[in-house]
């Protein structure tokens, strides 16, 4: 079998010169604490602190990345138990040997980077997964997660997680996020996510029974907003920090309240047109700016996918399944409405992100590099890569600087792979500024203060931690 080995200049620049400046860099942020403002972990994991049932549970039904590659693959992704529970112990060892068998499939991909990085790091794997040593290495990590050692608690403390932040539907009772703050054993801080997406596309079917679930007297637009301000007010309560917003473009123009309640009208009563519907939700997304300004919730946009793209898989299996393609995005003129009302407003915090590469050095960048309210978020979904990450380094900071970027973000299921993301960012950090001290453009410890930046500082000032 084929060794699977972790060498420690992974992603380190090949130069020599510049791969020992890293090396030093990335040397003194390698332990400090993660901060995951941005994921979406089940918080009754941490609640529960059950074992986790198996390898294939843990590693490849909660993992769109994973299943996407494989399922471009020929790999079915019923066969893979997507969309599913824990599977029984025969179905889930066949998950893990498809996977297994087709390791190569992952070749060249980050999904790479973190699976190595998990199965060395977590659970000791030492051996390249493999047709021939699928059930071994089932059975080795199988054994561990059966100790206390490799409970969701322990994993949490042991990958030094500081704060933890899901994604949570504005119309849930946060019972989960309550019995976490109340439990004083756990030293993480684990805080909802405001998603009120489905909240704001009218057009949607069934969405006037939808809104019900917010709460209160919905019945006309004016108490529609009262019941969205206050289900914000409520996620305070219990230690949200952001609002997170993925529609498939970025509009931010305003309705007149007027055009605003009878949209609403119609929307209630089943005759809204798709016009109107598109109208509607950007209005909202205004109105969401306005709420942040008022209530402080970061503010995250991350526009330009095409949700659930293959129908037939959204029906099978359910969404969040491996086909959110990208489409293109503008920014400039989209957000410019919100921009000029609330662009300069002291408690917007507007954080940017992209799966479009061209966007951040074309509009985010410029729009960050002038609006204090705007951060550049990470790169994220297929930009997450190491390739699109050295290319957002340079795009944005030589046009906004390091300080208007938001730190990582690791946009998980997949619980193990959080130090493993965040291991990625750092070492790639760590490179990009050893090339600006190699270039004579920074001083080593001008790199270091602006990579312990990235990594703790940034995020925290950003998330208004």
């Amino acid at each position: 079998m084929a060794a699977l080995t972790l060498h420690p200049d992974r992603l380190l620049p090949a130069d020599p010169g510049v791969r020992s400046i890293a090396r030093r860099l990335y040397a003194e942020v390698q332990g400090l604490p993660i901060i995951s403002p941005h994921g979406h972990v089940d918080p009754r994991l941490i609640l529960d602190d059950r074992p986790f049932v198996d390898p294939a549970s843990l590693f490849i039904q909660p993992d769109h990345y994973v299943t996407r590659l494989l399922h471009s693959g020929g790999v079915s992704l019923t066969d893979l138990g997507v969309g599913e529970g824990p599977l029984p112990e025969p179905r889930a060892r066949e998950a893990w040997r498809l996977f297994c068998a087709n390791w190569q499939l992952l070749r060249g991909t980050p999904v790479r980077f973190w699976f190595e990085s998990s199965l060395a790091d977590v659970f000791g794997v030492s051996e390249r997964p493999t047709a021939h040593n699928a059930d071994a290495l089932y059975d080795q990590i199988a054994e561990q997660l059966g100790r206390d050692s490799h409970r969701p608690r322990a994993l949490l403390e042991r990958f030094d997680i500081a704060f933890l932040a899901t994604t949570d539907d504005p119309a849930d009772d946060l019972a989960t996020h309550r019995a976490l703050r109340e439990d004083e054993s756990i030293a993480t801080r684990i805080a909802p996510t405001f998603r009120p997406d489905r909240y704001l596309e009218a057009g949607r079917p069934g969405w006037a029974e939808l809104v019900k679930e917010l709460g209160g007297d919905v019945g006309d637009y004016a108490g529609y907003i009262a019941a969205l301000e206050e289900r914000r007010r409520y996620f305070i309560s219990l230690g949200a920090v952001s609002a997170d917003h993925g529609h498939v473009d970025a509009g931010t123009e305003p309705l007149d309240i007027r055009e605003a309640e009878r949209i609403y009208r119609s929307a209630l009563a089943g005759t809204v047109t798709p016009r109107e519907a598109l109208a509607f939700r950007r209005h909202m997304t205004f109105e969401m700016a306005r709420m942040s300004c008022d209530d402080g919730l970061v503010m995250t946009l991350h526009p330009g996918i095409w949700r659930n793209h293959h129908p037939a898989t959204l029906a099978a299996h359910g969404p969040d399944t491996g086909h959110d393609i990208p489409v293109a995005l503008e920014l400039t003129a989209a957000l410019q409405p919100l921009l000029d009302r609330f662009g300069t407003h002291p408690n917007l915090h507007l954080v940017l992100f992209t799966v479009d590469p061209d966007v951040y050095s074309r509009e985010i960048a410029p729009l960050a590099g002038f609006y204090p309210s705007v951060y550049a978020g990470a790169p994220w979904w297929f930009l997450d890569n190491p390739s699109e990450i050295r290319r957002y380094q340079q795009a944005v900071t030589e046009i906004a600087g390091f300080s208007r970027l938001s730190g990582f973000i690791d946009d998980t299921r997949a619980f193990c792979s959080i130090p493993a993301r965040h291991d990625m960012s750092r070492r790639l950090d760590a490179g990009f500024l050893a090339g600006l001290v190699a270039e004579h453009r920074l001083d080593e410890d001008e790199a270091l203060d602006t990579l312990t930046g990235l990594v703790v500082t940034q995020p925290r000032e950003v998330f208004k931690l």
